[in-house]
């Protein structure tokens, strides 16, 4: 990295994820919004977040929670007015801190006046706004592609006899991003926003924005297995990722470069080596494609390590990493790996080199919340329900106190809230020294404090199977990071290098301040963020 690169906001700052409707309920709806945001920064200066990612806000009718955007440039009454959303603004600049909104350019609600127009008649000049085929030879779809959520990805639209795609819900039609139109639409809304101060963009489904020209058939995917969605029984290799997407891409950038210090964060589920190409040539695409593998990957030690190594260096020498542990589409990380190794998790997203992207409440330990079957919300939930998908445990509402329903709302929440919200929430663990909330701080101000584990370089250091260890150094600091992703004892050994120095921030608080030296021991789910003597 160039030294003028290094302190750009979004490289050194951390990330944190607002789910809005599960914040904070300013109206008494049940619904968070706007204002309930608004009362809630001071927290999240205290915890010492840089930046807040909102996910969607804007008209919808909600068929996928705010992803199905009716008018891009508007706020949903349930969320509040467009005055509430500048007075938000400016009460998170006024705390030196940034706001990102989320971007959905793939696919607009059925009910967008764009898509009205577009299904009104055949030579409608908004008809090649989205995808329309005639349907194939034997009258069936045009082509054998899936949505997400369930199903055939073509809906039939009996008025002007041919079909639409929707990679996801068919309240969802894509828009046909081929078209010159389209994008030059896309870019004046990101221009609103950015005119209006926002500090940049989550772009939604970045890989899915440009299909296959010829709109072949989907490979079939012999590695299938019956309990995954029914998405996965194909490869979508003509669906998505499509080379052309990358001049698209490069286009939003451009008109990110128009403004200063902005940021555009892909969401891309990709392979290492795919993820790496959207931040383009000469690094002119994404400034962080959202890299989720310690979402997706196994959480063992060795393997997690080598997928570390090879993130580190396939990345461009002008990108940028980034990491995430939990989103509003993932279980959470305590319900995937436990509390203990959910504080070894926090421990290796915060050291690890590059920007950190925290989700709502996972700072608290929060888990999954069991959703009745009739209490469901969440589309990919109901479309699929025996396949005990729904996102909805992950989106429950955030715990702020003891007070009925968490001091979230004095209504009924839209999400039920877990028991134990009376212990596990805000007011009760920053009283606490030994909670997941004082640690998280901790560590937060740690890592603020010390240019090596925000801008410092990262080396991978070899160790005990289940020990996965590095270090961080800038200038003449070094730290030493060793986690053990087991639930038993574990021992660096000094034999190939002796670490000596002092634990400055562990998972266990007794720990820290003591001298380590030579064999260095770590107990089941424990980390160590040791001061290297120079």
């Amino acid at each position: 990295m160039q030294q003028e690169h290094q302190h750009l906001w979004w490289q050194s700052g951390i990330i944190y994820q607002i789910y809005p409707r599960s914040f904070q309920d300013s109206n008494n709806d049940g619904v968070g919004d706007l204002k309930g945001i608004k009362t809630r920064l001071d927290y999240l200066k205290w915890l010492g977040v840089e930046a807040i990612w909102i996910s969607p806000i804007f008209p919808s009718p909600m068929a996928d929670y705010g992803y199905d955007i009716a008018d891009y440039c508007g706020i949903h009454p349930l969320f509040g007015s467009m005055e509430d959303f500048d007075e938000l603004l400016e009460e998170v600049h006024k705390r030196d801190m940034k706001l990102i909104l989320d971007l959905v350019p793939n696919h607009t609600s059925n009910e967008h006046p764009w898509f009205l127009e577009s299904r009104s008649s055949r030579d409608n000049p908004k008809r090649d706004w989205y995808i329309w085929q005639d349907p194939a030879e034997d009258g069936k779809e045009p082509n054998n592609w899936l949505s997400v959520f369930g199903g055939s990805a073509w809906e039939w639209d009996e008025k002007t006899q041919q079909y639409y795609y929707h990679a996801f819900l068919k309240e969802q039609p894509d828009l046909n991003w081929r078209n010159p139109e389209v994008q030059e639409a896309m870019f004046n809304i990101m221009r609103f926003w950015l005119d209006k101060g926002i500090d940049g963009f989550r772009v939604d489904v970045m890989w899915h924005m440009i299909k296959d020209k010829q709109l072949r058939n989907n490979p079939e995917n012999t590695d299938y297995k019956t309990h995954q969605a029914t998405y996965e029984q194909l490869i979508p290799a003509y669906s998505t990722d499509q080379p052309e997407v990358h001049k698209v891409v490069a286009k939003m950038r451009a008109v990110m470069d128009e403004y200063e210090e902005r940021v555009m964060i892909g969401e891309i589920y990709l392979p290492i080596d795919k993820l790496v190409t959207y931040y383009g040539k000469e690094s002119k695409e994404a400034h962080l494609p959202f890299n989720f593998m310690l979402v997706t990957s196994d959480w063992e030690a060795r393997s997690l390590g080598s997928h570390i190594d090879e993130y580190e260096g396939a990345i461009p020498e002008d990108g940028w990493p980034n990491w995430v542990i939990g989103n509003h589409d993932q279980p959470r990380i305590t319900s995937r790996l436990g509390l203990s190794q959910a504080k070894v998790a926090a421990m290796l997203l915060l050291t690890l080199k590059g920007t950190p992207t925290l989700y709502y409440g996972d700072e608290l330990g929060m888990r999954d919340v069991p959703i009745p079957p009739d209490e469901v919300q969440d589309p990919q939930g109901l479309n699929m329900p025996d396949k005990d998908l729904s996102r909805d445990p992950a989106r429950t509402p955030m715990q702020w106190d003891k007070s009925e329903n968490a001091g979230f709302t004095e209504a009924k929440p839209w999400l039920r809230l877990p028991y134990d919200y009376k212990r596990v929430n805000v007011e009760v663990q920053q009283q606490e020294p030994y909670s997941m909330l004082s640690f998280y701080k901790r560590l937060i101000q740690l890592r603020q404090q010390e240019p090596a584990l925000h801008i410092g370089d990262y080396a991978p250091v070899h160790a005990h199977a289940s020990l996965l260890s590095f270090t961080r150094k800038y200038e003449n600091k070094e730290f030493l990071v060793l986690l053990n992703l087991s639930h038993k004892p574990c021992i660096l050994k000094s034999d190939k290098h002796s670490y000596k120095g002092n634990i400055v921030l562990a998972t266990d608080l007794d720990r820290e301040g003591d001298t380590v030296e030579g064999n260095i021991t770590l107990y089941g789910d424990e980390g160590i963020l040791v001061e290297l003597n120079s």
